[in-house]
């Protein structure tokens, strides 16, 4: 990718010149950061096209440099993104981007094509099951608030055609779930209300009923066409 060239702070200075992506994720990017937040980072980078000749494969992802940062090889990005991960998708929408790449802005200009109806059956399903991970005697309330961040997300995605990232507007409540101001009656009472209201939009979201995997295959195609 020989004229890449990021804007904001360089590939380089975020762990590697094969970065075409790099966002901050986590509190930071859903407005619910304190000053003892950490700052998470979530990233893209495109292995050379020659290393999938060999018997080892090129990494999957990786981990660092910086601390809480993960980065996903192009690939495997796009193939999550296909299955709705909330994660993922998270990363396409998040407003803090520090490294964007010509390669990046092309895969940033490409989210919807990743986007599909699947993507209520997906956030549903990891929502319930973080619920299901909670211990009503001893609740994790962290665990709690990103449950509910995630059927709000998810309400948002389905109705408007985009993941909600920025909380802004529920963090009063979503920090008093974090800190466990709420008790378990009024979360299971806010949780069954989010997921009612989730039902009744699933048969009239706005998301197509298919992703446009030929779009992204057309952009993978041209990226490792690139590499070589």
């Amino acid at each position: 990718m020989d004229d890449d060239t990021a804007a904001g702070r360089g590939p380089g200075e975020l762990g590697g010149d094969d970065l075409i992506l790099s966002v901050i994720v986590g509190s930071r990017a859903y407005g619910l950061h304190t000053p003892a937040s950490d700052t998470d980072r979530r990233g893209v980078f495109v292995a050379p096209t020659e290393t999938f000749w060999r018997l080892d494969k090129p990494p999957t992802h990786r981990d660092g440099p910086l601390a809480e940062q993960f980065s996903w090889e192009v690939e495997r990005f796009c193939a999550l993104a296909l299955e709705a991960n909330p994660t993922v998708l998270e990363t396409l929408w998040s407003p803090l981007a520090e490294v964007v790449t010509p390669t990046g802005r092309r895969l940033l200009d490409l989210r919807g094509a990743f986007l599909s109806r699947r993507a209520h059956a997906t956030f549903a399903r990891y929502a319930d099951a973080q619920f299901r991970r909670l211990d009503p005697a001893a609740p994790r309330w962290k665990q709690a608030m990103h449950m509910i961040r995630l059927l709000l997300s998810g309400i948002h995605l389905v109705e408007h055609g985009e993941p909600l990232v920025d909380m802004s507007a529920h963090r009063r409540r979503l920090l008093d779930v974090r800190e466990g101001r709420l008790s378990w009656e009024q979360l299971s009472e806010w949780r069954a209300a989010l997921m009612s209201t989730f039902e009744r939009a699933a048969p009239h979201s706005v998301l197509p009923a298919a992703a446009d995997r030929a779009a992204v295959e057309e952009f993978l195609v041209e990226v490792r066409r690139a590499g070589l």
